[in-house]
């Protein structure tokens, strides 16, 4: 009885820290007001790049400018960038003391004119009245918002990716992480005033943090303006790695360890207990079935108690199709490994991978 116990503290756990935190898609009729610049820094994106510009076109709130920053792309990038006419910087040299995104962010707004700056990853794509909801979101909550997309993998190692996004939307969606006086963003869709982007300096300020979008939240924070998070649901989703598995293990690597760092004490208490009780579900559960022990039943309870919480979670959070969803210990399998990777990287290399660069973290994190 128990595992039984521990399984329920898991399960509930889980709910504590999942907040249904969705962008509200009204039908309230919405004046423009300001001019609206959407910034997309863009590394060897011709995979994605172009649905993203698509989703753009069609929007019920169109941006005033797009602007492009092809970041030493070796694909078309630029080139399919310039075929939607829209504004194509091409990023300077990486100075040292910048991550590369970082650098490609700033450039973009160095070269926007907008009032309101909305930062989209190159991956995302959006439902048509995606930026006219954020737009308003952004006015109601007068600060900065940002969304962590529903994930909409395709091929079969994306999907491995299950346990380590549901865990990633659980840490920004935690009741501690939502009421911390000082709250991180999540980078793939930011939405703030040029106003209050300049005030703290913007991404100059993180200009060498690998996880740039979670302090650019506290720096916003400490300014004393309001950040708020959201799920995108329905309005804001994304493709994160159709390039291959490799790029998917480097994108969750490099965050995997140093993001765990910047979350509260209690969000990484609820997700441990969480992780604790989906693993013994997954991992013993096959052992007493081939052994046929007593305590067979318990664990099997406990794996389908997971497997309808995870079910539910990814109404919200993502399309996992129905194989990894039920035989989840794939994809914490796969986490695992990532994070083995990942703290290899961070504690004894002190430098992380990603699109063909070396980021140097040892001196950041004093690690």
């Amino acid at each position: 009885m128990n595992i039984i116990i521990l399984f329920i503290i898991g399960c509930i756990s889980g709910f504590v820290l999942f907040t249904k935190v969705c962008l509200t898609n009204d039908d309230v009729f919405f004046i423009k007001k300001h001019k609206v610049s959407v910034i997309i820094p863009a590394r060897n994106e011709e995979k994605n790049l172009p649905f993203l510009l698509e989703s753009l076109k069609k929007q019920t709130y169109k941006p005033d400018e797009i602007v492009v920053v092809d970041d030493f792309s070796s694909d078309k990038t630029g080139e399919i960038a310039r075929r939607y006419g829209v504004k194509v910087i091409q990023n300077p040299p990486l100075p040292a003391g910048w991550t590369g995104k970082n650098w490609a962010v700033w450039n973009g707004f160095l070269n926007s004119t907008g009032d309101i700056l909305v930062f989209l990853d190159a991956d995302m794509r959006l439902a048509p009245r995606a930026l006219e909801v954020l737009i308003k979101t952004r006015e109601k909550c007068a600060g900065a918002i940002s969304v962590v997309p529903y994930h909409r993998p395709e091929r079969f190692y994306e999907k491995l990716s299950l346990i380590p996004y549901l865990l990633g939307v659980l840490a920004f969606t935690s009741p501690f992480e939502r009421k911390n006086p000082v709250k991180s963003l999540y980078g793939s869709c930011i939405v703030v005033s040029r106003e209050d982007y300049e005030k703290i300096n913007g991404h100059y300020s993180v200009r060498d943090e690998v996880m740039d979008d979670m302090t650019l939240g506290k720096r916003f924070s400490q300014a004393g303006i309001n950040v708020e998070n959201f799920i995108g649901y329905d309005l804001v989703y994304f493709r994160m790695y159709p390039n291959g598995i490799r790029s998917e293990i480097e994108g969750f690597s490099k965050s995997a360890v140093l993001g765990m760092i910047n979350l509260s004490r209690s969000t990484v208490a609820l997700i441990a207990l969480w992780f604790i009780g989906v693993f013994l579900a997954e991992f013993v559960t096959p052992l007493l079935i081939l052994t046929r022990h007593p305590l067979i039943w318990p664990f099997l309870v406990g794996y389908i108690m997971y497997t309808l919480q995870i079910v539910y979670f990814l109404k919200y959070v993502g399309d996992y199709g129905k194989i990894i969803p039920i035989l989840h210990f794939l994809s914490t399998v796969f986490f695992v490994a990532i994070m083995i990777y990942s703290t290899y990287q961070v504690s004894f290399k002190g430098c992380v991978y990603w699109k063909g660069r070396q980021i140097q973290v040892r001196s950041r994190r004093g690690l």
